[in-house]
């Protein structure tokens, strides 16, 4: 089991989207076999004659709600970005959990993560999770309080995703994310020049703190911002603001790609090559 913690991001939308493994529709209802956990404070929220089956466009919206009952909330260093994005893979070879162990599993990231607090029910965080895609679990949070604090994630939070993950496994019965004989660690290296221009690339298309991501944000950010003014206009600038932003993270991938080509190792000649090319005349 293998846990990724995403870049926050202004709009649910996109890592909603992302989750389902296709667009957001006003059509299509979630069920329970897809939206497998959320926050407890949602059946305070919702009446109990009103009908859970939302739209994928319908839960994105109560994700998003939190920015505008809140507008002025916003992280210790004026981050706005409240949307954390979080998810779960199983080992390809794994077993198909059921619809309660996708749920256990779903809320004890969310503790460990911080977003939901045993014994605040009604009080805290909106969060859902979506299992939508073989072996995988989408974790999607907001991270403005309902009173309207900011909740900021755990420093630690990969560790404490990465061990949480490590105890899910053997509760489970999983199988653990890394497998294989125990090896002596390799001796200290000197990176080569490869190696060195391949952690410059990563670095540009870092999600969490690298400068492609910041550019990205505020792209984002200021989409959601023009989406809430009126007039067409408006709505053709946000859109066109989107696709910028879609660009520039295909960007980020394709550097990331291109970092693991150039640590990749180069085939070695097949034996009989080497031989054939020292053969005397």
């Amino acid at each position: 089991m293998i846990s990724r913690l995403h870049a926050r991001t202004h709009s649910p939308r996109e890592p909603l989207a992302e989750a389902l493994g296709r667009p957001l529709t006003p059509n299509e209802g979630l069920t329970e076999y897809t939206v497998v956990a959320h926050w407890p404070g949602l059946d305070y929220y919702t009446p109990d004659d009103e009908q859970r089956t939302w739209t994928s466009v319908q839960w994105a919206e109560h994700l998003e709600d939190p920015y505008l009952e809140h507008p002025f909330a916003a992280s210790p260093d004026d981050d706005r970005r409240a949307i954390l994005h979080l998810d779960i893979r199983l080992h390809p070879d794994d077993r198909e959990l059921t619809g309660p162990e996708w749920a256990e599993t779903a809320h004890r990231f969310a503790r460990v993560a911080g977003i939901e607090v045993p014994g605040a029910a009604e009080h805290g965080w909106r969060w859902i999770a979506l299992q939508a895609q073989p072996g995988r679990l989408d974790l999607l949070a907001n991270l403005i309080h309902l009173d309207g604090t900011w909740r900021t994630p755990p420093t630690d939070i990969l560790q404490r995703l990465a061990d949480e993950a490590r105890r899910i496994e053997v509760d489970l019965n999983l199988i653990p994310a890394r497998t294989g004989p125990t090896t002596r660690p390799a001796a200290r290296t000197v990176p080569t020049a490869s190696a060195q221009l391949a952690g410059v690339l990563t670095q540009l298309a870092d999600e969490q703190a690298g400068p492609l991501a910041t550019v990205r944000g505020l792209v984002e950010h200021t989409a959601y911002r023009i989406a809430r003014q009126p007039g067409a206009a408006s709505t053709d600038t946000a859109h066109r603001l989107e696709l910028i932003a879609r660009r520039l993270h295909a960007i980020q991938q394709d550097l990331d790609t291109t970092a693991a080509h150039l640590v990749q190792p180069r085939v070695a000649a097949p034996a009989a090559a080497r031989r054939t090319a020292h053969r005397s005349p």
